[in-house]
């Protein structure tokens, strides 16, 4: 007794033409784009200006290798990034979902994005970073880090795509595992450093062709303090909660607090509980509770004399009947601050 499919297959081969041959099975692996690693690679490059446009990464995996004295770009968002024994030269990449992994490099100025940070046996790097866990050095000397600060029309939605947020960014929490007694292997750029000295906009007719700009204002990661000396014992914390123009509401923010003068220590996007309200908010909690199902929450710390009155006073006249936490007072500021990043540090596993 034979199977039904089997008599079909007899029955297709027997009504074929006999001049015709029968075509290979195609399986949906077999049509997608073939990926030339070459496509995805800087080697060997010396004097050169080279770089990839938004769309022509697209998610893959890249690697940059002894290179010199060049200036690589990145317009866009990839996987991991590994970059080997690279002398002199200028880096920037677009958000990784990934790691970027410095290896056996020196004398470069980089600029870049990322979920990790490592670097290995490299000495003397300058670095504007985003990274969303806690960036890690080893066997390393004369690192320094600033905050990311760059922007060109497609560099938010490559944030997306690559999972990452603008707003969690531990630039400054540096973890050495080879710490010297004595010596110091990092430390952090002036606070008044451009990056437009360190890695300067492409001037090739190609790379011209994205619309960067390097102005702080308009850096698609805000440009915090980070773990710096801060100005003032007073801090303010302000949460904004899921909605239509949360981002946009925390842009606004940021933009009226530094204006008069204030200062962004740190920003965190972190999904809350219930019981996390409770440690956090305290007494308030039960006014945000229904607000913590719609999506994560967005926390800014803003630091400087007289920060607490004029946050609320911004809150209340520009963005009044939207619901936000902010601190109460100058004397209770320091708590809220305390116990809300103490909460997202431990639940991002920082």
């Amino acid at each position: 007794m034979g199977c039904f499919f089997s008599k079909r297959r007899k029955a297709e081969k027997e009504s074929r033409p006999e001049n015709e041959e029968e075509q290979p099975k195609q399986y949906s692996w077999d049509q997608r784009e073939k990926v030339d690693p070459k496509d995805y690679m800087f080697s060997g490059l010396k004097d050169e200006t080279v770089g990839r446009l938004p769309g022509k990464v697209a998610g893959q995996q890249f690697l940059i290798q002894d290179c010199e004295n060049c200036n690589i770009y990145i317009f866009d968002h990839s996987a991991t990034i590994t970059i080997d024994d690279c002398t002199n030269c200028i880096i920037f990449l677009g958000p990784v979902k990934g790691s970027v992994f410095f290896r056996n490099c020196r004398d470069c100025k980089c600029t870049l994005a990322c979920q990790q940070f490592r670097v290995r046996d490299c000495r003397k790097l300058e670095v504007f970073l985003c990274c969303a866990t806690q960036p890690i050095i080893e066997s390393s000397t004369n690192i320094k880090f600033a905050c990311f600060q760059w922007y060109y029309p497609e560099l938010a939605f490559q944030f997306k795509d690559a999972g990452l947020s603008i707003f969690n960014n531990t630039w400054s929490n540096i973890h050495d595992f080879t710490p010297v007694s004595g010596e110091l292997n990092w430390s952090l750029l002036p606070e008044d450093a451009a990056v437009q000295d360190y890695v300067p906009v492409p001037t090739t007719e190609e790379l011209k062709a994205v619309r960067v700009s390097t102005e702080a204002n308009r850096s698609i990661v805000p440009i915090s303090r980070g773990q710096r000396q801060k100005s003032s014992d007073e801090s303010c914390l302000v949460v904004l909660f899921a909605g239509d123009y949360t981002i946009a509401n925390a842009r606004k923010l940021i933009d009226e607090m530094v204006g008069k003068g204030f200062f962004l220590v740190q920003t965190k996007e972190v999904s809350m509980k219930a019981e996390d309200a409770q440690r956090v908010f305290q007494e308030k909690a039960p006014d945000f509770l229904p607000l913590l199902n719609k999506g994560p929450v967005i926390a800014l710390e803003f630091n400087g004399d007289g920060a607490v009155e004029a946050c609320q006073l911004i809150v209340n006249e520009t963005f009044n009947g939207t619901k936000m936490f902010v601190s109460e007072s100058k004397e209770t500021a320091s708590g809220d601050v305390d116990n809300f990043y103490n909460f997202a540090d431990i639940q991002m596993g920082i």
